[in-house]
Parts: structure tokens; C-alpha cells; sequence
């Protein structure tokens, strides 16, 4: 058979750009962008992809050049998905939580092209720019390195006329020529797209996608969530974000409506929901808090049950009942960046209905199985290679392989072939398999406790945290133990009218609930904990306070009572952290 012909009759590499122009073709006349008082449909939509990719080629931006941008969930960022990657270029959604440095970082790193920014952050890239001319002034400028043109995106709903340069989004489009046939896309493995990590264990990386990994990545989402044609999404989740996991291609690819909006704020969510009949969200677990705290006058009545796709942190199982009480169906998945967003998602089995709701939402709170764009998913022992048994207890390191993964590391070959290891992309997070083939993370390695040798799940006793009626948020960390060398130490933050709980009250709920070796001998409260630009808790930021609250071998009476139950546990103290990392069992 290898006479037969491959041409472009049977063969067309993958790449997102279609799912638009398909939209325009099929959909057209459906709303694609709702936004304030602003409206679009599906064949303005393509047509101002079109413009901005002329004009962007009429900048002279070509073939892998970088365009970043600074922006919240504004229908120039969902544009630009498409018509970046229609003029050739990279997109480079850079998050808006980052500060300048970080900011001028990015730009230096990725050579950006053109750099647009939304009229709000104005001051903070005129920071970032001016820290970058500094610095390509102080090295010399080795690299070669232009500083990029620079453009705002003024409000389309209520412009405001701030300026940054003497490009302005809307005037691109405008000149641009609504018939541009876009560049062509030969060859699959072209990038699309450059996000940086969010940096919660390391310095931030630039990971690139693929039109292949993005497009096959897309599907792979669309079917497991089982998103239905003409879905209304609500941009609560920042397109910054693992370019909002895929689904600003795949809203497009269903023909739906996209509700952007600037922030996620409880009365905007809600608000937004009813007016528009939202059906779906994307969202970290954070958000929870969010429309869970909300006060009455923020809250709208809602009529249908609203999807919701969350991942970024293993969401409690208390968590869980409570966003579903309300109103939100979860489906719960599992990723990072390296994966082009979620690439495990947690697919429900009908014979679990019949399961009570407690037993349920622990079950939901598991990653679950492979998307289908991945070969596959495993947890191994990382110094084997060997798969840990099927039996939702042995801890290994979750590994993936498949065509969703990132291409690699900009300019950091190292890291890329670290990551890239026996074949497999080594996620860095801790988890088990269960006996019926579902995934469930329970720590990044840095972040398993060793306490007597026996590992330590933090998520695990988090649960347990989150089932006290007093917490809105924990989290949990290892600390030194004079004799177990480490031990929990729980950070957590209380609930508004909820301030006279304490420590103790909190111990004694984990002694009820967990096995003693496993209950904090500190419980620190916080007004709030420290969080990644992503909204991940930046437990690195805990281990570091943690380690200042070392426990005498005395201790007050609480921490007597600790030493005494902890005699249950194997006196493997001075045993290596790593060798139980991969094979100790719960």
C-alpha cells in the first residue's frame, strides 16, 4: 500500500484556525461574543480575525514571531487566538496578575514582536517596557533583541481614548483587509502558542504549543465534558490560562456564544449567568469560594444547573457538595501547562448515582482517566519506570504521553529533556491509581509529608480540613518534628462570623476524622494565604513559615498529646525522604 498518494486532498495538517472559519461558514449568523452593551456574530467575528491578521502582517509581523498581550477576558483576547496564529505569529496571552518584572521578563524572553496591552494595565506595562529598555541597555543588548512595537486595546464597549504608542486595536481592524486569506499552516507542528508557568515549585518557563497538540486537545476537552452545540460559556477563567484550556478554539468549534468579562466577581458571575443562560464555566476551585461567599444582594436565582470544568488544585469533596447544592454540576479535571491544560478529566459512571452524595462527591474529587488526545496516563515509580500497583494506596509519580503535550521549553533544552523522561512527560505530582484505572493526585513530590516514613498526603488531611464548618480555605504543609522529622502543620483561613474558633477546635476535628499520625500539630490562621496569579496556593511560601514553628520534644499539652499518638507510627525517622516517595503506601 505505499503506493497510495498522500496530498492535500487526504491530508491537511491540524491546526484550530478552522474551527473559526467553519463557525463563520456554519454558525454565522449565531452570536459568537457577548460583552457589556457589545454583540458579534460568527461571521464578523471571522472577518475581524481577518483584518487583524492583515494588519499585523502589515507590521511585519511573519512566520513564529511572538505577539504577547496583556488583557483580562475582552473580546480582542478571544480574537486574537485565532487571527495571530492566521498571520503566522505566536500568541503570547501573558497573565494580568504578574508584576512589571515579570512582565519585562516575558517580553525579553519570548523577543516579543508587538506587545498589545488593554487600556487598564497601561501603567503596569509602561513599567514593564521601561524595566526592559533598562535592562537591554545594561547587558548591551547580546541578544540582539528589539524592543517590541506596542499597541492598546481601548474598551470596544465605552473606549476611553488612554494610549500606549500610536497603534490602537480597533484601528487595526478597521484598516485591515476583511478578505485576507490567512497563512497557510504547512506543516502541524508549527507553534501556536507560548504561555509561561505559573512558577508555584520553580521559575517560570515558556511552554509551546503545537496546532496539533491544540487542536487535537480542543476535541479531546469538547468530548469529555460532552459539551453540546451552541453552549453559552462564561469567561470566568482567564484565557491567559493554558489559553483558557483550549476552549477559546472550542467554543468556536460547537458555535457558541462566549460571554466575556472583565472580572470574576460573585455579582458579575451570577448576574451574567441568568441574563445570558450561561451553560458552562471553567474555573479553579477558588471560584467556589467565590459564588459560595457571596452575599444576598449578589446572588441571582438561577433556573437551569450551569457545568462546570474545574481543575488548577484538587478540589475537597466538601467543596463539592457544597457549589452542587447551589446549583453547578462539577466535573472535576487534572493538568498543567506542560499538557496544554486539563489532560486527565474525571468521567462519571452511571452505577455511581446510586452511590450516596458523600460517597459521590469523593469520587468526583478524583482526576480520572486520559482525554482522548493522550496515549496514555500512569503513576510510576520514577526511578523504575515501574507502574505502582492498581491499588488507590501506593504513591507513585504521575506521568503522561500523547499529543497533547507541550513541544517543550523555550530556549531551555535542559529542562525540556528533564521533563521529558523514559519516554514520558513527568508531571512532578504525586498520585495513585484506584482498581477501577481512575487517577487521584495527592501532592506535587515537594509537597508529600514524611513522618515516621510513612507519606503523608496533604490533600488528604485538607479534605479533612475543609469539613469543619468554620474553614473557607486550607492548606497544609510539612514542618520539622523533633522526633518524626516531619509532621502537618495546617494553614488555614475562617470563615466571616466565625473568628472565635480555635486551634484546638480544629486538631480535635482532625483527630475524629483522620488517623493521628496524620492530624496537624499546628493549625496557623491567616486573613488570607498566599496564592499564586493563577489563584494555586503557593505552598512554598507555607514551608518556608512552617519551618520557623519547630515543636520542642516537651511542647505545650497539645503537642504531648501529638507525641503520644504518634508512637503508632514506624520509627524510620532517619531514613531518606526519597526512598518512600514513590512506593511507601498510605
Amino acid at each position: 500500500m505505499n503506493e497510495l498518494p498522500k496530498c492535500e486532498a487526504n491530508y491537511v495538517p491540524l491546526t484550530p484556525i478552522t474551527f473559526l472559519k467553519r463557525a463563520s461558514k456554519v454558525y454565522g449568523d449565531r452570536i459568537s461574543i457577548l460583552y457589556a452593551g457589545v454583540r458579534f456574530m460568527w461571521h464578523q467575528t471571522y472577518e475581524r480575525c481577518c483584518r487583524f491578521a492583515s494588519s499585523l502582517r502589515s507590521l511585519n509581523v511573519g512566520k513564529n514571531d511572538v505577539v504577547s498581550v496583556l488583557a483580562p477576558n475582552i473580546p480582542a483576547l478571544y480574537e486574537m487566538h485565532f487571527s495571530v496564529p492566521m498571520a503566522g505569529a505566536v500568541l503570547n496571552a501573558i497573565n494580568t496578575r504578574l508584576d512589571a518584572k515579570s512582565i519585562a521578563t516575558i517580553l525579553r524572553h519570548s523577543e516579543a514582536k508587538v506587545f498589545f496591552v488593554d487600556y487598564q494595565f497601561v501603567p503596569l506595562a509602561r513599567d514593564a517596557l521601561r524595566l526592559l529598555m533598562d535592562d537591554l541597555q545594561i547587558s548591551g543588548n547580546s541578544s540582539g533583541m528589539s524592543m517590541p512595537l506596542v499597541a492598546v486595546i481601548d474598551d470596544i464597549d465605552t473606549p476611553t481614548q488612554v494610549r500606549l504608542g500610536e497603534l490602537e486595536y480597533e484601528q487595526l481592524i478597521y484598516q485591515g483587509d476583511p478578505g485576507y486569506v490567512h497563512e497557510e499552516i504547512n506543516d502541524e507542528w508549527d507553534p501556536i502558542a507560548l504561555n509561561y508557568t505559573s512558577g508555584t515549585t520553580s521559575e517560570p518557563k515558556g511552554v509551546v504549543y503545537s496546532h496539533r497538540g491544540a487542536y487535537l486537545s480542543t476535541l479531546s476537552l469538547i468530548l469529555g465534558w460532552e459539551m453540546k452545540s451552541e453552549p453559552v460559556y462564561l469567561w470566568s477563567l482567564p484565557m491567559f490560562h493554558c489559553n483558557g484550556w483550549t476552549f477559546t478554539w472550542g467554543v468556536a468549534s460547537r458555535g457558541g456564544t462566549n460571554v466575556c468579562i472583565r472580572n470574576t466577581t460573585a455579582e458579575n458571575m451570577y448576574k451574567n449567568i441568568v441574563l445570558h443562560k450561561v451553560t458552562h464555566i471553567c474555573c479553579a476551585p477558588i471560584v467556589f469560594n467565590i459564588l459560595l461567599e457571596a452575599k444576598p444582594h449578589e446572588r441571582c436565582h438561577m433556573t437551569t444547573t450551569v457545568e462546570i470544568l474545574t481543575g488548577g488544585a484538587p478540589p475537597p469533596a466538601p467543596l463539592l457538595e457544597k457549589i452542587e447544592s447551589i446549583g453547578f454540576h462539577v466535573v472535576h479535571a487534572y493538568g498543567l501547562t506542560e499538557a496544554t491544560g486539563p489532560a486527565l478529566v474525571n468521567e462519571w459512571q452511571k452505577e455511581w448515582n446510586k452511590f450516596p452524595r458523600e460517597e459521590q462527591s469523593k469520587l468526583k474529587a478524583r482526576q480520572g482517566i486520559s482525554i482522548l488526545t493522550l496515549a496514555d496516563a500512569d503513576v510510576k515509580d520514577i526511578k523504575t519506570m515501574q507502574s505502582v500497583p492498581r491499588d488507590g494506596k501506593t504513591m507513585g509519580e504521575i506521568v503522561l504521553r500523547g499529543s497533547s503535550i507541550m513541544m517543550g521549553y523555550l530556549k531551555d533544552e535542559k529542562a525540556t529533556s528533564k521533563a521529558f523522561h523514559g519516554g514520558w512527560f513527568a508531571t512532578g505530582d504525586v498520585g495513585v491509581v484506584h482498581p477501577d484505572g481512575y487517577l487521584e493526585i495527592k501532592d506535587r513530590s515537594k509537597d508529600v509529608i514524611i513522618s515516621g516514613g510513612e507519606n503523608i498526603s496533604s490533600v488528604e488531611v485538607e479534605t479533612v480540613l475543609y469539613r469543619h464548618p468554620s474553614v473557607l480555605e486550607a492548606s497544609v504543609v510539612a514542618m520539622p518534628h523533633p522526633w518524626w522529622g516531619e509532621s502537618p502543620c495546617a494553614f488555614v483561613t475562617i470563615k466571616k462570623n466565625h473568628e472565635d474558633v480555635k486551634e484546638e477546635d480544629i486538631i480535635q476535628h482532625c483527630r475524629k476524622n483522620l488517623p493521628h499520625f496524620m492530624v496537624p500539630k499546628k493549625v496557623q490562621f491567616m486573613e488570607d494565604l498566599p496564592k499564586t496569579s493563577t489563584g494555586k496556593i503557593q505552598k512554598f511560601q507555607l514551608r518556608t513559615l512552617a519551618n520557623t514553628l519547630v515543636i520542642s520534644e516537651k511542647g505545650n499539652s497539645s503537642d504531648k498529646k501529638s507525641s503520644e499518638v504518634n508512637r503508632e507510627q514506624p520509627r524510620y525517622c532517619n531514613q531518606p525522604r526519597s526512598q518512600f516517595l514513590a512506593s511507601s503506601r498510605l
